[in-house]
């Protein structure tokens, strides 16, 4: 591939996916925070959380980090201690998205496969509590970060950019903790969501044939079914947020894996390398996944869809009502 042609597509690309990715994570922010999208509290939880995560990164790496250094290379955000700072944060808030997923992912396989269990996990407060602990996590997994980065050069007396140390690449403790990091991510969620989806669906698939041939052996087989109906609401948006996040992770996951069978490098510099290129695919499809659950939300959920249709509204209506009050 011509290195100009993706560079030019990302340079597209990523302003793009901020423009609606932002806007639409705002909107889902809103929408789930007013409470009226016919979604149990627990559920509200995670989403809400997703959502906020998924924002946090479309700010930080697409706006700070991607589209920042495609249009504005040098700012006040390469002095070395942001610049150190704002990588980290960028590692904490995609491992936040990625393990909410899978927080949300292990709670609906619960609800839907461990009933008994399920009256004491799928709640509020343990929803607060994961989401508390995916957190903190997240970031103490990434601490050791901070200390893997040092000044990359001097410009009038400032310290500019970051770069990683050399030492990082043949030091046993750093060579270990970057390949606990690779394992945890995204290897690790990427199997627990299949393997949960996988255990997910065939215990529904298992559950409707028995319930159908209930229904059979009674007096009317074309009666409705409400639960197998409420089954499959919740099973649509669990393997929609889930698959989602299995397609388009793939990639990266797919280029990870050649990376550490390759020089294990962090970064590649030149446009015309296939890993780069793929490495670069896998980073661009990665971000698209946090701007996708809108979308899924508004077509899995019939109130929630109706819900952002009032909120989108809502501005018009005032606009129109205040106009109206004006002239009358």
């Amino acid at each position: 591939m011509d290195a100009t042609i993706l560079g030019r597509t990302k340079m597209v690309y990523y302003p793009m996916l901020a423009t609606f990715g932002i806007p639409a994570n705002v909107l889902t922010i809103v929408t789930l925070t007013r409470g009226k999208c016919g979604l149990s509290r627990c559920i509200s939880r995670y989403l809400l959380a997703m959502a906020i995560a998924d924002l946090t990164v479309l700010i930080m790496d697409i706006v700070f980090n991607r589209i920042k250094d495609m249009y504005f290379p040098v700012s006040f955000l390469d002095y070395t201690p942001i610049c150190i700072f704002k990588f980290v944060l960028i590692l904490d808030v995609i491992d936040c998205s990625v393990w909410l997923t899978v927080a949300f992912t292990v709670d609906r396989y619960i609800a839907i496969c461990l009933q008994k269990l399920a009256a004491k996990y799928c709640t509020e407060k343990t929803a607060a509590m994961v989401i508390i602990v995916v957190i903190m996590l997240s970031f103490m997994l990434n601490t050791g970060f901070y200390f893997i980065f040092q000044l990359a050069e001097t410009i009038d007396n400032i310290q500019m950019f970051c770069i990683i140390k050399s030492t990082f690449y043949s030091s046993p403790v750093w060579v270990t903790y970057y390949w606990i990091r690779r394992i945890i991510m995204p290897f690790i969620p990427f199997v627990l969501i299949s393997l949960l989806n996988v255990l997910t669906i065939r215990h529904i698939a298992r559950a409707t044939r028995v319930r159908r041939q209930l229904l059979a052996s009674g007096k009317s087989a074309c009666q409705s079914d409400p639960e197998a109906e409420n089954r499959r609401k919740s099973i649509v948006l669990l393997l929609t947020i889930s698959g989602s996040f299995i397609v388009l992770w793939i990639v990266n996951l797919l280029y990870k894996i050649l990376l550490n069978l390759t020089d294990g490098t962090l970064f590649h510099g030149d446009y015309t390398d296939p890993l780069t290129i793929l490495g670069e695919t896998g980073f661009m499809l990665q971000s698209l996944s946090s701007c996708t659950n809108t979308v899924i939300y508004a077509v899995a959920q019939n109130k929630f869809r109706a819900e952002m249709a009032t909120i989108i509204k809502s501005p018009f209506v005032l606009t129109k009502t205040l106009i109206k009050s004006l002239f009358k």
